[in-house]
Parts: C-alpha cells; sequence; structure tokens
C-alpha cells in the first residue's frame, strides 16, 4: 500500500476515534447533570408548621433538619412551631443537604402588674415598660370611685399573658340642660337663676333697643335650645 493511502487511513481512524471520545464525555456529562438535577429538590415552606411535622415534611423529600436551640418569642407563631427557616421555601437544593429552622416561643409573657387604683395613663405607661398591650379599654361613671382611674382588669395581678383589658371610671355624669330663650327677660334676674343651676353667665354688652326697658335680655349665645352644662359659658347682651 502506498505511504499516502496509510497516512490517510490513520488519519480517518484518529479522526473517528476523536468523535467516540467527545460523543462519550459529552453523553457522560449530559448524564451527570441528569443525575445532579434529578437529586435536587424544591425546599418546602415550612413556617407555622408544628416542628416535629416540619421534621416528617423535609426527611420526605430527602433533607435534614437542625433546630437552632434558642427559642424566640412571636405574636403570631404558636410555640414549637417553624418561625423562620434557611434556605427559603423555593429555593433549589440537593437532597441530604440539611435545612435550619428556628422556632417559636410563643407570645412574650410577662407577670402582669397590678393596674387598679391606678389612672387610665398610670396604667398604659406602666404596662407599656414590659411590652403588655392594652386591647380593650371599657368605661362607666360612677361617683364611687376617682374619674379616670382603673377599677378592675383582666388577667389579675400575677398572671402571666401579653395582654390586658382594663375597666375605667370615668367619673360622675354632669348635668345638661337645654338653652331657654331668655330674650324679653330681665338679664341680672335670668343670669341670676341660671349661675344656681350652676351655669357661668356673663352679661357682656349692651345696646339700643327702643320699646324696652333698660337691662332687658336682647341677644344670647349660646341660641335657644343647645345643650349645655356647668363648663360652659352663656354670654347675654342687654338694651339700655
Amino acid at each position: 500500500m502506498p505511504l499516502t493511502a496509510r497516512v490517510w487511513s490513520l488519519g480517518k481512524l484518529l479522526l473517528l476515534a476523536g468523535a467516540l471520545v467527545v460523543t462519550f464525555f459529552g453523553f457522560a456529562l449530559v448524564g451527570m447533570r441528569l443525575a445532579l438535577r434529578t437529586r435536587e429538590v424544591q425546599v418546602p415552606d415550612l413556617v407555622g408548621a408544628p416542628i416535629e411535622r416540619a421534621t416528617q415534611i423535609a426527611a420526605d423529600l430527602g433533607l435534614g433538619l437542625r433546630v437552632d436551640p434558642n427559642p424566640r418569642p412571636d405574636e403570631r407563631i404558636p410555640a414549637g412551631s417553624v418561625l423562620q427557616q434557611d434556605p427559603t421555601a423555593g429555593e433549589g437544593v440537593r437532597q441530604q443537604r440539611t435545612l435550619r429552622v428556628w422556632v417559636s416561643s410563643g407570645p412574650r409573657s410577662t407577670m402582669m402588674p397590678g393596674l387598679v387604683g391606678q389612672s387610665e395613663r398610670t396604667a398604659r405607661l406602666r404596662v407599656g415598660e414590659d411590652g403588655i398591650e392594652v386591647v380593650t379599654v371599657s368605661e362607666f361613671r360612677s361617683p364611687e370611685y376617682s374619674a379616670d382611674a382603673v377599677v378592675s382588669q383582666d388577667p389579675p395581678p400575677g398572671s402571666r399573658a401579653p395582654r390586658v383589658s382594663l375597666l375605667v371610671n370615668r367619673g360622675e355624669s354632669s348635668a345638661t340642660y337645654l338653652m331657654p330663650d331668655l330674650t324679653g327677660l330681665a338679664g341680672e334676674r335670668a343670669a341670676e337663676v341660671l349661675r344656681t343651676r350652676g351655669l357661668r353667665v356673663s352679661i357682656v354688652g349692651s345696646q339700643p333697643a327702643p320699646g324696652l326697658p333698660a337691662g332687658t335680655v336682647v341677644r344670647q349665645q349660646p341660641a335657644e335650645g343647645f345643650q349645655i352644662g356647668p363648663s360652659d359659658s352663656i354670654s347675654l347682651e342687654v338694651s339700655r
């Protein structure tokens, strides 16, 4: 066989061998990627799940679970349930990966102080220092207790709870009246009668009023029909 033909045959053999090697490694690489991909799983959402349930969910996917030894207080997640996780839900990880989780210790609970007898403002400041929330304030009126004083609390002092409800006395209700029509009456006499009811009355000015005796009420503030109480001022203008 001529030398040229031998060289050509050898080249074809080498080319064929190279193609086979490239094909082999190509299939091997694709197979490796497929193998790795089939071992990947999506991280489940464990937040809010009891730790036993979270452990089972992870195990079913071929994942481990490592619980942080320091529970954290939380108002929404019950004690013993997953509060936080790493990696987060939805990430892709390989099987046998260990997920780290933090567990809730439940709402922060503090020893409830005694609040009865304190003013509402003082009681709010007191519980606020301990991180206790005032959730409701019920009101009533009675002369038997100081105004704005806390009369009852729930839960009672000494309890461990994150929230408290208060019952507060707003004081005795003040008497109120409908403003009468004073025009045409003697100003001083009308003012004296109203003052005996605990109202504050002042004659603030005078103006000409032909045909009316001097000192007759010609204008009033508030007007007739308005509701008034001891803290309100009544102004009268009279004729001169």
